[in-house]
């Protein structure tokens, strides 16, 4: 070991008795009971090891001294007459000959308890997250991204990938979130962008000849932050492979990821290959979602014939979708409950009504629909017991409320919902085009390099208003875990011609090709072959492994969710001449509070 210690504090055991050792760590608790006696618990990144205080010179020491300090102890190990089955090193004991104080904690007071940090208020936790970090549970998530990271890299080169970084100062360029700009001192008025992802750099590479690229690529989004994403940064395993198609990049994460997740997963089960192959518009149909958890047995029916004319007025015109749940037993307010989740979450009502153990509906809307019982029973394929949640809207809402509502009842119903194994799946055939939620125009649904089904053909006749560009899907593929997106890839359009054409359709012309993707436009136009990619998220991977439902448990230094980081003040002001240096000038600014 180093000079400061013979051993760690989880090291210790049976073995090590009557030997000389010397300790390093924080004083995590002190127990005095008596004159000159008192126990010590000296905590460091391995572990706890107790250490008896039993004369007046160790405790004139450690009396006045605060909790999470960092001592040195040198002193002799003994076995304990009181053991702790419970902890590696409960056999043992440290008596010391001599303790060093190596940093001493200047206040009496901690901000909360370090070993139950996690009950803390999440702002304080991020304000001193350098003490939230020296909890055991939260640093074994650190551990394991660590652990993750490293597999990766292992997996990745043994598929033949080189590992190769890409720039941090870049282009500003339309990739659906906003950029986080730096200004350059050299050139006025002109920004660097932070990538929101190395996309255009790996596709650069796929043409530069390189065969096999990846990294553990940091991008950046101002985007706002949720329980799976987190504001301003996040990391993902960014990867991109030549003269490949879709099933070739398949085979390379289902190489990699199931033995990862098998060895450092909370369920140590290996993911089945291959995964399931699920097209969008099956996955919105049947589970209402395009990230669809599979470990949920409950599926969406279409009821629109069935119930659109019963006389309930939200069902008249629109489209109608049903969840049949057997063996429902839950009570009326947790039903309540479960409504009023599904409205908060999705922005729809969802409704519903039971088939009793008697045969006869019962609650919700069941009086709308008991003219129809017999024909309800038959096409819902019912039994007594059976409780039937609905949704209705335009076709697009009345699907996603009903996949709100399907996760909500896997999770009410843990006799549909087999919660501790990993499901994945792919989500195949995405749509190219949609129509924008604010501009109310057509966008590209997932990703602009992405190669149309159909290539060129299909985007000339949708440029002649012969086809819906609606209708048209591309080869765009999400990575799908338990509910939770993990990835998006493509293959991509590595034609300038065809690029230049599915541009057009969303009012981007060729001279706004060549200016907004110069280098990538430029480098087709030589020659590229055909390359596929996709970009898992890491900290999306880390979280589902440790079981965790905030990102920001899993990251070392996370902001909150109005993207502040809270331990170093930022974002914040600088001084005048910083901003004059940039020939930039901020106006209207308030002081935050914050």
């Amino acid at each position: 070991m180093t000079q400061n210690r013979t051993h760690t504090c989880n090291e210790l055991r049976l073995e090590h008795v009557g030997q000389q050792v010397k300790l390093s760590g924080w004083m995590e608790n002190v127990r005095e009971v008596g004159q000159n006696f008192a126990f010590v618990i000296l905590r460091d990144f391995y572990g706890t090891t107790q250490v008896v205080i039993e004369t007046e010179e160790m405790m004139n020491i450690v009396h006045g001294l605060n909790k999470e300090s960092t001592i040195s102890v040198e002193g002799t190990v003994r076995e304990r007459s009181s053991k702790n089955k419970n902890l590696p090193t409960g056999e043992i004991e440290v008596v010391p000959e001599r303790i060093e104080i190596l940093g001493k904690c200047q206040y009496n007071e901690l901000p909360f308890q370090v070993n139950r940090s996690r009950e803390a208020d999440e702002s304080l936790r991020l304000k001193y997250r350098y003490l939230d970090l020296r909890n055991p549970d939260v640093k074994k998530n650190i551990i394991l991204r660590c652990n993750v990271v490293s597999a990766i890299r292992k997996g990745m080169t043994e598929q033949g990938f080189m590992e190769i970084t890409t720039p941090i100062l870049t282009v500003s360029s339309p990739e659906g979130a906003r950029d986080y700009l730096v200004p350059s001192r050299k050139h006025p008025g002109k920004f660097y962008a932070l990538p929101q992802a190395p996309q255009q750099f790996k596709q650069l590479l796929m043409a530069s000849g390189f065969d096999r690229y990846f990294q553990i690529a940091p991008c950046f989004r101002d985007e706002d932050a949720r329980g799976d994403r987190s504001p301003g940064e996040f990391y993902q395993l960014d990867m991109e492979m030549s003269f490949a198609n879709q099933e070739d990049v398949f085979a390379v994460i289902e190489a990699v990821f199931p033995p990862i997740f098998a060895q450092y997963g909370l369920y140590h089960t290996v993911p089945s290959t291959p995964f399931r192959r699920i097209p969008f518009a099956e996955a919105m149909e049947v589970y209402g979602s395009d990230k669809p958890d599979l470990r949920i047995d409950l599926t969406v029916q279409d009821a629109t014939d069935l119930l659109s004319g019963c006389g309930f007025e939200p069902f008249q015109g629109n489209t109608v979708k049903a969840i049949v749940v057997t063996d429902f037993s839950a009570a009326r307010k947790q039903i309540d409950k479960l409504c009023a989740d599904v409205e908060v979450q999705a922005g729809n009502k969802a409704y519903w009504f039971r088939l009793d153990e008697k045969g006869e509906l019962v609650g919700g809307i069941s009086k709308f629909v008991a003219e129809h019982k017999d024909e309800v029973v038959e096409k819902l394929g019912l039994k007594p017991g059976c409780f039937v949640g609905l949704t209705a809207g335009k076709k697009g809402a009345a699907q996603k409320t009903a996949g709100v509502l399907r996760s909500k009842l896997g999770a009410l119903c843990p006799n549909h919902m087999d919660r501790e194994k990993y499901e994945f799946c792919w989500i195949v055939d995405f749509p190219m085009y949609e129509i924008g939620e604010e501009s109310g125009q057509l966008e590209f649904c997932h990703n602009p390099f992405s190669m149309p089904n159909g290539g060129a053909e299909i985007l000339d006749k949708a440029i002649r208003g012969e086809v819906d560009p609606l209708t048209i899907s591309a080869y765009q593929y999400d990575l799908v875990c338990n509910g939770v997106e993990l990835s998006s890839g493509a293959v991509r359009n590595h034609d300038p011609e065809i690029m230049i054409k599915a541009f057009q359709l969303v009012r981007l012309g060729e001279d706004d090709v060549k200016s907004k993707f110069p280098a990538m436009y430029n480098a087709f136009c030589y020659g590229a072959p055909p390359h596929a990619g996709i970009a898992p998220g890491v900290d999306r991977m880390v979280m589902l492994m440790a079981g965790e439902e905030s990102i920001r448990e899993i990251i070392p230094f996370p902001m909150n969710k109005n993207a502040q980081d809270l331990m170093m003040s930022a974002p914040s002001f600088v001084e005048q001449k910083q901003l004059d240096e940039l020939h930039i000038a901020v106006t209207a600014v308030e002081e935050e509070n914050a």
